[in-house]
């Protein structure tokens, strides 16, 4: 036996499986090792996430991990498999399984993980199903951007986290689990969090998860945080600043006032001009219609459509609440964003940019430049000086 949250043995009826046995509500970033030894003392490693299987969570229950194996192997070759899981300082190892060959096998095969009955199925599980998920996309993905991608997997974000704009808070739980930070405070006055237990549910992760996560959710505003001055390490932006009705300079002021000197302020605003501004590709496939047509005509096909829910968490708001929030858009661009960043004291301490491959220039896009257009999106991490 080995951490209180997950349980390594053999399957005691088939050779080569290794039975995990996970008893916290759920356990994340799961990898395993395989060393395998061969009687003339040649040792090969392989790893699960080598061959592309990656196990970003798995919640309560017992699941099968199936061994490669190989017609190659002669008998006496030893298997010896180590299975770790992610953990806020660092990956934790649980106890080692070994095998030896006894039999030569009749083919090759790979890594399978699989569940046993009782069990939730691997297939069901959001980063089984990739971007085809909408769970996947915010909760394992848009979680692993910020921590591994943007922070670097840096030590601010297990201080004290802030979050202006939470939404539904799903990419704020992915990040509290895997990080667990002193404090975590995540606001938005729209309370969309306050459907985290269901969609959790549905998605076969255990509610207990959110109060475990210890995020503080309030129906707070970005323009008046009833927060202390020079009270957070980070603070968090993801798509949020773009939809603060009336500009959001007094968000940033408010985020400069709560940040410490030194502390790292991530944002992912949207940019009214690229391909995914607008906020509208639930009606339209094209990404630049609202530089295209006049403003009354561009309502009247709002309004007479209907969304294709892409990217949404069962919320199912009808197009007039679609037409309120993209008038309420701020036309972000990067150049100016950035300016007014570097104006209040903030510095660029690592971004990432997302082009479109071609932008192609019909007459109604004449008046705008190329950089606009071309920029889809900004992921960027500011240092407060």
């Amino acid at each position: 036996m080995s951490l209180e949250a997950a349980v390594v043995t053999r399957d005691a009826e088939a050779f080569g499986v290794v039975c995990l046995d996970i008893r916290a509500a759920a356990v994340f970033d799961v990898d395993a090792h395989l060393r395998i030894t061969r009687p003339d003392g040649t040792v090969e490693d392989r790893h699960l996430g080598g061959a592309g299987i990656d196990p970003a969570w798995l919640p309560r229950g017992r699941y099968r991990l199936e061994l490669p194996s190989d017609p190659e192997w002669p008998i006496g070759t030893q298997l010896d498999v180590g299975i770790s899981l992610g953990a806020p300082t660092g990956r934790t190892a649980l106890d080692r399984v070994t095998f030896e060959v006894s039999t030569r096998a009749d083919h090759a095969s790979g890594w399978r993980l699989g569940s046993y009955a009782g069990s939730p199925s691997i297939e069901k599980l959001s980063w089984s199903q990739g971007p085809s998920s909408w769970f996947y996309r915010h909760f394992d993905h848009a979680a692993r951007v910020v921590i591994d991608l943007m922070f670097a997997d840096h030590p601010k974000l297990r201080g004290d986290v802030l979050d202006v704009g939470c939404g539904d808070g799903i990419t704020d739980l992915g990040i509290a689990l895997r990080k667990q930070p002193k404090r975590f405070v995540a606001v938005d006055p729209f309370k969309g969090y306050e459907r985290l237990p269901e969609i959790c549910k549905e998605h076969h992760l255990p509610p207990e998860v959110i109060e475990q996560s210890g995020i503080d959710f309030r129906p707070d505003s970005g323009n008046a945080l009833d927060l202390e001055d020079d009270s957070f390490d980070a603070v968090l932006s993801w798509g949020s600043l773009e939809h603060i009705a009336g500009g959001y300079a007094q968000t940033l002021s408010e985020i400069k006032r709560v940040l410490r000197p030194g502390g790292l302020f991530f944002a992912h605003p949207g940019l009214f001009y690229g391909s995914a501004g607008n906020h509208l590709g639930e009606f339209f496939d094209d990404p630049w219609i609202h530089l295209k047509l006049d403003r009354e005509e561009l309502k009247e096909r709002v309004l007479a459509g209907t969304p294709r829910y892409m990217d949404r968490a069962g919320e199912t708001s009808p197009p007039e609440q679609y037409w309120q929030w993209y008038t309420e858009l701020n036309p972000i661009k990067l150049p100016d964003f950035e300016q007014e960043l570097r104006g209040m004291g903030f510095e660029p301490w690592r971004f990432a940019l997302r082009t479109d491959p071609v932008v192609e220039y019909t007459p109604e896009l004449q008046g705008y430049d190329m950089v606009a257009l071309g920029i889809s999106e900004l992921y960027g991490v500011f240092r407060l000086r």
